[in-house]
């Protein structure tokens, strides 16, 4: 299926793909003057989302699609499992199943027009850098990656560090910070160890129920008279059984990064606190063979979603009203025009 449409100085052709069963729906935008051009494949992050990454009022794809068409690269985007004009069950795929359907665009973009079939590369957002790391390693035919706060750390101590910073940045007593993280580091650990056992839900239950009893002489030695602290138990158990976090907390990007020899551009905000970005850029230093050509950026002052932020948080996002950052998507496309050459 074809829609085609000029907006200003663009092309946009609606393209349906598939993935064996799964039909996937998205957008290509190509400069409209008459060649082939580099194309970025947009893979996004955890959660359900549109081809225009739409996130807290804020359309984060559409927006650096329309940055890197501007500069001469195009751009595919598209639906995810389950929304908009794709189809499959999002909450039933993993990762891997991403970086599937991720892999299927890149082939699928070799034989379009105006597609340069050697100048195809991913933008992985989260997530979608783990999925993009994925498919490149099983051998999507792409020139260039880019990270934008991706994850490249294992899934476990991802877990642990996005929490502890989450805690962090939330006002709270200092014993509930401690108790906070004591709790989540307890769980992530039993998730992590029975992640491929049918007791998965039993170990977390008594798990639970023993971290209650520390807990309770913590609460007394501490002197706390009216607790109002809760953990999810039910709710997390729930989660932890779904195929997609089982596969998330034994995720270990040195499975997928050891042999990969393209280009890659890892980018993160320092101030953000849902993948920091000290541990997740310095892993792209750490997995990537010795020798990679890797260029690795950190932007001050931006959050999860490169956009300027106070917090870093969240809850603070639909507060922005700003656009992704354009020094960063500046940096973006002039890196991939330069690999591109």
């Amino acid at each position: 299926m074809w829609r085609f449409g000029c907006h200003a100085a663009v092309v946009e052709r609606e393209v349906v793909f598939h993935n064996n069963t799964i039909r996937l729906a998205g957008t290509l935008t190509l400069p409209s003057a008459k060649g082939s051009y580099p194309v970025a494949v947009i893979l996004s992050g955890t959660g359900p989302q549109n081809r225009d990454g739409e996130m807290a009022g804020h359309l984060m794809f559409k927006e650096i699609s329309d940055f890197l068409v501007s500069r001469g690269i195009g751009v595919f985007r598209f639906d995810d499992r389950g929304v908009g004009g794709s189809s499959g069950n999002y909450d039933a795929a993993t990762t891997a199943d991403f970086a599937a359907d991720g892999l299927a665009a890149a082939r699928m973009l070799l034989k379009e027009k105006g597609v340069d079939p050697h100048k195809i590369g991913y933008v992985g957002h989260s997530e979608g850098a783990a999925a993009m790391s994925i498919a490149v390693s099983n051998g999507a035919p792409v020139r260039f990656m880019v990270s934008m706060a991706g994850l490249c750390a294992d899934g476990l101590h991802a877990l642990i560090r996005q929490n502890e910073d989450l805690v962090a940045s939330y006002p709270m007593e200092d014993y509930d910070r401690v108790r906070s993280n004591m709790v989540n580091n307890l769980m992530f650990r039993i998730a992590y160890r029975y992640a491929d056992s049918d007791s998965l839900a039993g170990e977390l239950n008594r798990g639970y129920e023993a971290w209650r009893g520390m807990d309770s002489i913590y609460v007394k030695a501490v002197g706390i008279e009216h607790d109002h602290f809760r953990f999810p138990i039910y709710m997390f158990v729930q989660q932890a059984q779904t195929p997609w976090y089982r596969f998330h907390v034994r995720y270990n990007p040195a499975d997928y990064l050891r042999n990969i020899r393209i280009p890659v551009l890892a980018m993160g905000g320092s101030k953000d606190v849902m993948v920091n970005p000290r541990l997740h850029l310095d892993g792209w230093r750490r997995y990537l063979p010795e020798g990679a050509d890797l260029t690795v950026r950190e932007f001050d002052g931006l959050n999860h979603l490169f956009l300027p932020c106070e917090t870093g948080r969240p809850d603070e996002y639909r507060k922005i009203n700003a656009l992704v950052s354009p020094d960063a998507l500046g940096v973006m496309a002039a890196w991939i025009l330069e690999k591109c050459r």
